[in-house]
């Protein structure tokens, strides 16, 4: 992102937001409720416009439809009676939009799904239905329909909401380990840091709308935190040398001026 502002209703989301993310990197998008991280995410899809500035993705204009970007949107529910199972689930991230007309020959597409769906270490339950699975499997599928298209950017909105804290950990490694193995680059939007700290090569905040950036031992520091959440967050070093962030972050909302 270069000078990219967004604007809503009148109203000043983000403005003069610099950014720049390496091919294969990690990197968390936090801030308060409403300070315009989903927007973000949108503005890199090229489905929200920009009011000022620009988006480039590997080297182009962002644009709608780009298979090379993959998208997680904040958490589904699937009813428990849903009957589609995991591996059609992962298809249609294929040519979902393309009902009854297959975008790839039958064998091609099998291929790739079943590869992804390795990827993300789904094949024991690929195939049953997506309404039996825990929160953590559906999860692993959904980032494996993300995934199944070829792209290099992912791009994640709370993919660790409503996960208990095994789900949460288990979902940041495998995000790190498809970061490092397949060369992805990741940009995850979290409430709570913690879960992906150990992996992340860089932090996003998103407050007062503006957008700060950095390593993430520069910039998750206690004076930085409390400051952008103006209310009290403390940052932790732990006897093996982890950060610990301690606050109430997760409660806590932002609404700019417009």
């Amino acid at each position: 992102m270069d000078g990219a502002a967004v604007r809503l209703g009148g109203r000043t989301i983000w403005k003069d937001v610099d950014l720049t993310i390496g091919a294969g990197e990690y990197v968390a998008l936090l801030g308060p409720n409403g300070a315009g991280k989903s927007t973000l995410l949108k503005a890199v899809l090229g489905v929200q416009p920009l009011s000022a500035g620009t988006v480039t993705v590997l080297g182009r204009r962002v644009r709608r439809g780009n298979d090379a970007i993959g998208y997680l949107p904040q958490r589904r529910w699937f009813d428990p009676d849903l009957r589609v199972r995991g591996i059609d689930l992962v298809r249609l991230g294929l040519d979902g939009s393309h009902w009854g007309l297959p975008l790839r020959r039958r064998r091609d597409w099998r291929r790739r799904v079943d590869d992804v769906i390795d990827l993300v270490g789904a094949g024991a339950y690929a195939h049953r239905s997506i309404g039996e699975l825990s929160g953590g499997e559906q999860q692993r599928l959904l980032i494996a329909q993300a995934l199944v298209t070829g792209a290099s950017v992912l791009l994640l909105d709370e993919p660790l909401e409503s996960l208990d804290l095994n789900n949460q950990q288990a979902i940041s490694g495998l995000v790190r380990r498809v970061c490092r193995e397949q060369g992805v680059t990741v940009l995850l939007v979290a409430h709570d840091v913690n879960p992906v700290l150990p992996h992340l090569d860089q932090v996003v905040y998103v407050a007062r709308t503006r957008a700060l950036s950095g390593r993430p031992a520069d910039v998750i520091r206690t004076d930085t935190l409390t400051s952008l959440y103006e209310a009290p967050v403390e940052v932790l070093r732990t006897s093996d040398g982890r950060l610990l962030v301690v606050g109430q972050q997760e409660t806590m909302s932002f609404h700019p001026q417009g």
